[in-house]
């Protein structure tokens, strides 16, 4: 089946209101050991520390960065801007580029009403749209 990305045009354009950097509830930023490593390295903290204060285990065993304040990316800082944006993780570099959010017309459509920059801007070229959502399969293989 064609996800709806290549039957139908995407745009995009990132407003940076931060709505994406919201945690809890349903809602975490997921990464790996080797994301986790980067980052950890580009804020020059011990592992234990970094471990303690950034990262959280769910009980499924996937790694996740921790909640904030006003549940908010604990790397969100208060003028909205991303402390590692240089080195986020993988799910922040693709958003909204998602498989889950770009195989259909309503998930997207969904999506939008949680990002103001969905349906905006230029359209986004589908090679583009392609490796943001094969990146995505090929991390949770």
């Amino acid at each position: 089946m064609q996800p709806s990305f290549e039957k139908q045009p995407l745009r995009f354009s990132c407003t940076q209101c931060g709505r994406c950097c919201l945690t809890g509830g349903d809602y975490y930023v997921y990464l790996t050991e080797t994301e986790s490593e980067v980052i950890r390295k580009r804020l020059q903290l011990s592992s234990n520390w970094f471990r303690r204060r950034y990262l959280e285990r769910l009980e499924e065993g996937e790694l996740v960065l921790a909640s904030g304040e006003d549940d908010c990316c604990i790397f969100l800082d208060t003028s909205g801007q991303c402390r590692v944006y240089a080195v986020r993780p993988l799910q922040c570099r693709t958003y909204p580029f998602w498989p889950e959010l770009t195989g259909s017309a309503r998930a997207w459509s969904s999506e939008a009403r949680r990002c103001e920059g969905i349906n905006r801007g230029p359209v986004i070229p589908v090679a583009t749209i392609r490796r943001s959502v094969n990146a995505c399969l090929d991390q949770k293989n």
